[in-house]
């Protein structure tokens, strides 16, 4: 079975010679993209912030040794929902990809038709057809899409691997900021205690008639201002419950128990180099990963100016009860080949290159987005730990400063040379620094989560233990503040 419009087979065999000798162009390589899309960014030899030597260790900090935090993590990445979303569209990538080396295999149907008079044909005749059809990937077309989608099955990847460690942070953080919260309401309701004592002793020395109304006033506004910030921390520390139960994807009912006490330091986590980062973190890798898969999809649309060349092969059988047939080869085969060239489009073919050049340039642009953010990231985060470190050293000798100051004006109160209300001054500065102490030793336990994020760390179950600083969480001003007695 022959058409006229078919090609010769000289042309078919010089289309096939061209399949085997057709190279295809490849993406700009890692160095050459990072001098393209951060051309103003010298990087340097060295992080700018301080920073701890050595390797980035992918799961050298996931969950502070702490069992129950473990097993939260697990918890939110099997049910978490924003996660399973960004497995489906790993998923949906992944069929892109056998989609799009589909079309480098030949295409196989059949049809087959049966005569009758029910069917309206009086012939009788049936028939049977197999067809197949190859479109010979000559200049590339069908493998540059190919590789762009393998691109973004790649990028989808990474892009969820980055989402897991991202959720696995915010566990951590959401947790921290539950424990941290915690403890900051029970040192508040310790001063609670505290001031409801320094409200009934003001008032009875104002029975006895050795003290004023203004004590009693200023040691009830003193007791009404703490029950506020009680309940500041109250509502702050429900909704840290609430945030980490969606994480985990439970109900937000705020049920959910914590530790009573922050976790001790972790030792510190190598930062590695900045040269390393760029293909080290996920999120960096896969916006790499666009720039090459928009970079084949505008050399997909680039080469559709050139003509699609096919192959067609058929094998049929033909067949009737009511006439004769001629005496033609019964099953009947054919073999040919199309060629279709577009000559004019109306400009789609250039829009198309134009539209694919865009894509790359946009691609690119994020790339270098990505890049300068990751940098930022792990340059602030190790600003923010140097920082936070000196500050806690600050407050914990604050804090003993504090105590030894209202020690004293505790016994000076007692002898009768202070009244009541620097008693007062010495007890509310002693709890604010051991509050503000809590606070800062939570967030450098979050900075520590976002430098092991930012340097593209792993968040894994089975990480290695590591040795911590002892005796950070307590506080090292002793035990909480009490009010003398009367």
């Amino acid at each position: 079975m022959r058409a006229s419009r078919f090609l010769p087979r000289s042309t078919l065999a010089l289309a096939v010679s061209l399949l085997a000798g057709c190279a295809l162009q490849t993406p700009p390589p890692s160095a050459e993209l990072q001098k393209e899309a951060l051309p103003n960014a010298s990087l340097p030899q060295q992080w700018k912030q301080p920073a701890e030597p050595g390797a980035v260790a992918d799961q050298a900090f996931d969950s502070f040794n702490d069992a129950a935090l473990a097993a939260l993590i697990r918890e939110a990445l099997t049910y978490n929902a924003d996660l399973r979303a960004g497995a489906a569209r790993v998923e949906q990538a992944k069929g892109y990809v056998t989609v799009a080396g589909a079309d480098l295999k030949p295409g196989v149907a059949a049809m087959a038709k049966g005569g009758g008079k029910w069917s309206g044909d009086y012939s009788g005749m049936e028939n049977a057809l197999i067809g197949a059809t190859w479109e010979i990937d000559v200049w590339g077309r069908q493998r540059y899409g190919a590789r762009a989608a393998a691109d973004d099955y790649a990028s989808a990847q990474l892009d969820y691997q980055y989402a897991r460690q991202s959720l696995a942070a915010w566990v951590v953080r959401s947790w921290l900021l539950a424990v941290q919260t915690t403890q900051q309401e029970s040192l508040l309701q310790e001063m609670v205690q505290s001031a409801s004592k320094l409200v009934e002793m003001t008032q009875q020395r104002l029975k006895s008639g050795i003290g004023d109304e203004q004590d009693v006033a200023q040691a009830q506004a003193s007791l009404g201002e703490t029950r506020d910030r009680l309940r500041q921390v109250q509502l702050a520390r429900t909704q840290a419950l609430r945030a980490l139960e969606v994480l985990l994807g439970r109900y937000p009912g705020a049920d959910i128990q914590t530790a009573a006490r922050l976790p001790a330091m972790p030792a510190p986590v190598p930062a590695g180099l900045p040269a390393e980062l760029l293909a080290r973190r996920p999120d960096v890798v896969a916006a790499e990963r666009r720039v090459a898969a928009s970079f084949n999809r505008t050399e997909e649309a680039r080469v559709a100016h050139l003509p699609k060349i096919s192959l067609t092969a058929t094998f049929g059988a033909v067949s009737s009860d009511l006439i004769v047939l001629q005496n033609k080869d019964n099953p009947t085969t054919g073999l040919g080949g199309t060629l279709l060239w577009p000559i004019f489009t109306g400009g789609a073919l250039d829009a198309q290159v134009d539209i694919r050049t865009a894509e790359q340039q946009q691609a690119v642009a994020q790339y270098a987005a990505v890049g300068l953010r990751a940098f930022d990231e792990v340059e602030g985060a190790l600003a923010s730990e140097t920082a936070l470190r000196e500050r806690q050293a600050i407050l914990d000798q604050v804090a003993r400063d504090s105590r030894r100051s209202m020690e004293l004006a505790t016994v000076q109160y007692k002898v009768g040379i202070n009244d009541l209300r620097g008693v007062l001054q010495e007890q509310m500065r002693l709890y604010n620094a051991l509050l503000t102490l809590v606070q800062v030793q939570g967030d450098r336990l979050a900075q520590r989560v976002n430098l092991h994020l930012a340097l593209g760390g792993g968040f894994g179950d089975a990480a290695a233990n590591t040795a911590g600083e002892s005796g950070a969480t307590p506080s090292p001003a002793g035990p909480s503040p009490t009010v003398p007695a009367s």
